[in-house]
């Protein structure tokens, strides 16, 4: 899957996970010192982040800031990358529901990913990745992408026999990249996460 090209001229914009109007729990500044501050994710590579905006900043849940490049970001003051771990239990929970949408919105994005993946190893492809995607489903994705290029969701499901809900299958491998540290093989993902 290709991730962000690192072409700066196009915007890098990330879903908003969860606010938090005032602050962060665990800052022991006095309430009027913590800024408002959100979790959100990446929509190209999933890359998760902890925005501080300005003072008198509106920001909802489900709203999609520009993240990059800098000179594009309106009302954020700082911007750090945070690991799965950072989030607010709030963000972690619709962490799940945002990546659904972002791979609704951009399904030629993701049945592309069935179309063009390729081998890892001598012995592990990137289909295998998928959870519930063994030898002989890997093998029938293949076998059916030479004949012709998938071109929806719907049409896996129908020429693959045994593939159910090939956009779920998806959003579970990308949740499980997110979460996880030490995978060896991230294909959604940007790998510094």
């Amino acid at each position: 899957m290709s991730h962000a090209t690192g072409d700066e001229s196009t915007p890098r914009r990330a879903v908003v996970l969860d606010t938090l109007p005032h602050g962060r729990s665990d800052d022991d500044r006095p309430q009027y010192q913590k800024p408002p501050l959100a979790y959100a994710v990446a929509e190209d590579d999933f890359r998760l982040y902890e925005l501080v905006f300005e003072e008198d900043s509106e920001v909802n849940i489900g709203d999609r800031v520009t993240v990059a490049p800098a000179d594009e970001r309106v009302a954020i003051d700082e911007l750090k990358r945070v690991q799965y771990g950072d989030l607010s239990s709030g963000a972690q929970t619709e962490l799940e529901y945002v990546v659904e949408d972002v791979v609704d919105e951009n399904p030629q994005r993701f049945v592309d990913f069935y179309n063009e993946a390729q081998p890892i190893t001598l012995r592990l492809h990137q289909l295998n990745l998928l959870p519930g995607i063994g030898k002989k489903l890997r093998n029938s994705i293949l076998d059916e992408r030479k004949r012709k290029p998938f071109e929806s969701f719907e049409e896996l499901e129908e020429r693959v026999a045994g593939l159910h809900d090939p956009e779920e299958v998806l959003v579970e491998r990308i949740i499980e990249e997110i979460r996880e540290d030490d995978l060896k093989y991230r294909t959604f993902v940007d790998a510094d996460q």
